[in-house]
């Protein structure tokens, strides 16, 4: 299952690293990532693949909500198929 992260807030170091890190941890495959960065705010949207993690989807939206919290941004974990749904037009 591929899943859609996307993350907002205030820019500072290390936002991308944590999050890697985050995904590394639960063995879940980043497949893309665009972000960008306008007047401090930054924004990602990150596609990845949950086909070998080691979670539940709902216990890797968990982590990344908390890990979001300690960061000090926004970070939002969605199915595909939802965030697809949610977006189009």
């Amino acid at each position: 299952m591929q899943v859609v992260l996307t993350i907002v807030g205030k820019d500072k170091v290390g936002i991308t690293a944590k999050v890697a890190n985050a995904l590394a941890d639960m063995n879940i495959n980043i497949i893309n990532i665009n972000q960008n960065i306008m007047q401090g705010f930054f924004n990602m949207v990150l596609i990845a693949d949950m086909a070998g993690a080691n979670v539940s989807l709902a216990a890797a939206r968990d982590r990344m909500t908390a890990l979001g919290e300690e960061i000090g941004v926004e970070i939002r974990l969605q199915s595909e198929e939802i965030f697809t749904a949610m977006h189009r037009i």
